[in-house]
């Protein structure tokens, strides 16, 4: 088998391979012998079947799949005999031709790149640390009453906290919303279910009062035709109702599927519940920012474009609705962030190996733990993980890129940035 290699880019490789012909018409009659003991034709007994028949009917696809395989197989030699790492499956031509006496192929690829020495002594991390108080506790349970209220009818306006029952329609220059008669809706104002203006409206009304509003509508508005307009709309208040909060007692806790029915376990339940999604949410701040980091420090090296336009596809992809493919415009316009998340992972992964860090088991488990107690069936997505080798290795690499971002922090000039749970947890909020 001859090789060749030749550097088209700076990480693209064109790999030229001559295989000799005869090797595959001996595995091409290997295969067709096989056939010949296993094969079920109709007029022949099995295992009877003659050759000349076999290969008048199977020869071609035969000899195709052979010549796959061959080609795979000799690459995958000549790679390692080149010392050479493809980011990814090869683009291979050939005409699968014998020319004396060689069949000759020719492979395109990205290899990955030589990774720099990481030093990161001299990289500022900011680490936010962060903890769980009584007053989170306190608020978290507040939030838990608001999911369980009931709703009464009150004989008073309506205000923040009510339900309130209305029918509507609106006009905006020659669209009708209906078309005829009008629409019902229903929502607690100020609970964001509704926009800000139709909140403000409601607000301050009576079952059985109507009114017109002038209400301009946000530029996401679901329907097109009121989107970003601003539309007389004629209201007709059905129903206010007023929340009833339920006492934090037993009860309350037992609705919670608290086994001893007690507050106190209740409040324990709570704290254990938000420390696993603050760890987790401080754990994902600090990859982050090591990321963010390391990409910065490293934003010369040369990565792979397959890489790239993968991870760009993945990132818009994951925005899409199931079924919707993301367009080349799509995939550019993240591009360069795209970049930026491969060389991070790069360099987290040459640090590992630098470092001999290895994936800690008991953090994968802990990690699946987690991730199971989010849905109603944990047992199930235990088991789904354990069972799916490529879902495993995905928590694994996670987990493997928590472990070394927190080594670059502990060796890195690092500073540590007090937040409150909700600063963390809802960075975005006001």
């Amino acid at each position: 088998m001859q090789v060749s290699v030749e550097n088209v880019g700076k990480l693209e490789r064109k790999l030229t391979l001559k295989i000799p012909a005869d090797r595959l018409e001996s595995r091409v009659s290997e295969r067709i012998a096989e056939m010949g003991r296993t094969v079920r034709l109709k007029g022949f007994r099995p295992g009877k079947v003659p050759k000349h028949v076999i290969q008048q009917r199977f020869g071609k696809q035969v000899r195709g799949e052979v010549l796959s395989d061959l080609i795979g197989s000799s690459l995958n030699e000549a790679f390692e005999q080149e010392q050479l790492r493809p980011v990814a499956q090869p683009t291979v031509d050939t005409t699968g031709e014998a020319e004396d006496g060689e069949i000759a192929c020719t492979a395109t690829f990205e290899v990955m790149p030589e990774l720099p020495d990481v030093d990161v002594s001299g990289l500022e991390i900011e680490r936010v640390i962060s903890e769980v108080t009584d007053a989170d506790i306190d608020s978290m349970i507040e939030t838990l009453r608001l999911q369980r209220r009931s709703f009464d009818p009150v004989d008073r306006p309506s205000q923040e906290g009510d339900f309130v029952m209305f029918d509507y329609h609106a006009e905006v220059e020659d669209y009708r919303f209906p078309k005829e008669g009008t629409e019902r809706a229903g929502s607690v104002i100020g609970a964001g279910n509704l926009f800000e203006a139709l909140d403000e409206v409601l607000a301050g009304h009576k079952a059985g009062e109507s009114f017109t509003a002038n209400i301009a509508f946000p530029e996401d508005f679901g329907n097109e035709h009121l989107a970003g307009k601003t539309a007389k709309v004629d209201i007709s208040i059905a129903k206010v109702q007023g929340p009833h909060l339920p006492e934090v007692d037993d009860a309350f806790a037992r609705a919670f599927g608290i086994a001893d029915g007690t507050v106190e376990t209740l409040r324990k339940e709570v704290r254990s519940n938000l420390e696993r999604e603050l760890e987790a949410q401080l754990v994902v701040r600090l990859k982050n920012q090591v990321a963010e980091k390391l990409a910065e420090k490293h934003a010369d090296l040369d990565v792979p474009r397959v890489m790239v336009e993968n991870e760009a596809r993945s990132m818009v992809s994951s925005q899409l609705p199931e079924g919707r493919q993301p367009t080349p415009e799509m995939i550019e316009s993240v591009s360069q962030i795209a970049r930026q998340r491969v060389i991070a992972a790069l360099m987290l992964g040459e640090i590992a190996r630098r470092q001999g860090l290895r994936v800690d088991r008991k953090r994968v488990a802990d990690s699946l733990s987690a991730i199971a107690s989010t849905y109603e069936e944990p047992d199930r997505v235990v088991e789904l993980y354990n069972g799916d080798p490529q879902l495993m290795q995905g928590l694994q690499s996670r987990v493997l890129e928590d472990q070394v971002a927190e080594w670059v922090a502990e060796h890195a000039k690092t500073t540590d940035k007090p937040l409150s749970f909700d600063e963390v947890m809802k960075p975005n909020q006001g």
